[in-house]
């Protein structure tokens, strides 16, 4: 039996390569209906679209969803980024984005970013511009030079501006991929 997980990553995967999906468990199905993949709740009705007949595949993922957090992760570990604010039908729109090589997207509150600045600003010492986080703005990705929060806004200060953002706001952001050397015995296998 599919986890919802696992139907999550084989809706977004068929539907990116153009494919009728046809996928259930207890609670989830996937089916096409009229050109358009969709995964229905069984509580909560249709919670995501995909329109295989555009030439690029966008996704809509209702806002409201039990689903919406795991059904965003699996569209950031396939370079899907938010796009805009939520439609008139509580749905964001996701679309794809080429990303920098060594990097994984997020797309979080902002809180989350503040939490990923404190860990890497307290363990590194860095010259010149750091370049562990990345954000999305203006639709280019910037170094975050600093952040500070005060009375719940985050001020997020790139190399040309500073942007400023509730801690329960979305945002797309960029960490380094840590590389992860091998032990002495693993070099010797």
């Amino acid at each position: 039996m599919l986890s919802n997980l696992d139907l999550f990553k084989e809706f977004v995967n068929q539907s990116i390569q153009k494919k009728e999906v046809l996928l259930a468990n207890t609670s989830l199905q996937a089916q096409i209906v009229y050109k358009t993949n969709q995964v229905i709740a069984k509580s909560e009705g249709v919670i995501a679209t995909a329109e295989l007949t555009h030439t690029k595949v966008e996704f809509l993922i209702k806002s409201t969803s039990s689903y919406w957090e795991l059904m965003n992760d699996v569209l950031a570990d396939s370079s899907y980024i938010l796009t805009g604010e939520m439609d008139e039908r509580f749905c964001y729109r996701y679309e794809y984005c080429q990303l920098p090589p060594g990097y994984r997207l997020h797309c979080t509150k902002s809180l989350y970013l503040w939490r990923a600045w404190w860990k890497y600003s307290k363990n590194k010492l860095q010259l010149g511009i750091p370049l562990d986080l990345l954000i999305r703005t203006r639709n280019s990705w910037y170094p975050i030079r600093d952040l500070i929060i005060s009375d719940g806004v985050l001020y997020i200060k790139t190399l040309g501006s500073e942007i400023a953002v509730h801690a329960n706001d979305l945002i797309i952001w960029l960490s380094k991929i840590e590389v992860k050397f091998p032990s002495h015995s693993e070099l010797d296998n």
